[in-house]
């Protein structure tokens, strides 16, 4: 008996877990967070099977990867933000005009989410980046000699 609770967590763990990982993987190709819900697939995998663990740093690197890319340039943030706010008012639309292909608020909602979720998605990238910006900053001042200022002059008199 002691046996059965390990067992009934560890089929939830691999129910949702395969879900989110098989939904992250059609998502790597679709439009979506795939890399983030083969994290989280992964992430859950791992409390019922440790096994699936050695695969979680890796995913996890390249996913904080993409995040820091998708605001590396003021063009890629314009983009990101013009495509949710895109997908959230097409959303609205298929799911209140009548008569369009596959319309509805099944199709509308979804829709919505995935706008909603890009650009939360998008604003915890640019809050992660500019925390590691100004860590750097901080880093490479504390590394400064106590003589020097900030952008590189020297203590050396100017001519007499």
């Amino acid at each position: 008996m002691s046996d059965h609770p390990n067992v009934l967590a560890r089929a939830v763990y691999l129910v949702v877990g395969g879900v989110l990982l098989l939904a992250g993987i059609a998502l790597l190709v679709l439009p979506g967070p795939g890399l983030l819900l083969v994290l989280g697939g992964l992430l859950v995998l791992g409390h019922g099977f440790p096994a699936a663990q050695r695969f979680v740093d890796p995913v996890r690197r390249r996913a904080l990867s993409a995040a820091d890319e998708s605001v590396s340039s003021p063009l890629r943030v314009a983009f990101s933000v013009l495509t949710g706010v895109a997908l959230i008012v097409a959303g609205v639309v298929w799911a209140t005009v009548p008569g369009l292909p596959l319309g509805g608020w099944a199709t509308g909602s979804s829709l919505i989410f995935s706008g909603v979720v890009l650009l939360a998605l998008l604003a915890f990238s640019a809050r992660r980046r500019t925390a590691h910006v100004a860590q750097r900053r901080a880093d490479r001042e504390a590394r400064q000699p106590a003589g020097r200022g900030r952008r590189g002059s020297s203590a050396r008199p100017g001519p007499s």
